[in-house]
């Protein structure tokens, strides 16, 4: 695989540190897959993620961070994002733009991605949840961000969110 990349789970934790943005992290046993980590996530407050990195037919990188309970629907998310059909991108694009191995895909990632190849989507039920609960770029945590503070972080790296309701119809 390619160099290590830019920001590590320490580093992370670093940077939120030295810009002031509060965060609680839980260590854990690994996580690899929602289902895995439900009780875990019980004793932890606020909503809990799944992160998908997908990339489109055309090349696109994409990041669609939701709620655990979100159903993402695949064939009709490119006309909600505005993407081509889109697929799972593979681990060296993911260490690439990510710095995160599968398993540990997170918006957090999003410090790693200084070339901003990847367009972060965000499920409009953590844009408006109290606490989001990230993993810091390993699987064996889990990091805790009040909105306020999140946003901040995406401040802090120059990034936006594209901001969308997947609960609602698409419209055929």
């Amino acid at each position: 695989m390619t160099a290590q990349p830019p920001h590590d789970r320490d580093s992370l934790l670093a940077f939120l540190a030295e810009r002031r943005i509060a965060q609680t992290t839980h260590d854990h046993p690994a996580v690899f897959r929602v289902e895995e980590g439900l009780d875990l996530k019980a004793a932890m407050p606020g909503a809990h993620t799944k992160n998908l990195f997908l990339k489109d037919k055309k090349g696109r990188l994409w990041l669609i961070s939701a709620r655990q309970d979100t159903v993402i629907d695949l064939k009709a998310a490119p006309k909600r994002i505005g993407s081509d059909r889109l697929s799972f991108g593979n681990e060296t694009l993911m260490w690439e733009t990510l710095g995160v191995r599968p398993g540990s895909v997170t918006a957090l990632g999003l410090i790693n991605d200084v070339e901003r190849r990847v367009t972060f989507v965000l499920d409009q039920r953590l844009w408006e949840a109290d606490i989001v609960n990230f993993h810091p770029l390993t699987n064996t945590a889990t990091t805790a961000l009040g909105q306020t503070e999140f946003r901040r972080f995406l401040a802090a790296i120059g990034r936006e969110a594209l901001v969308i309701d997947f609960a609602t119809a698409v419209d055929a």
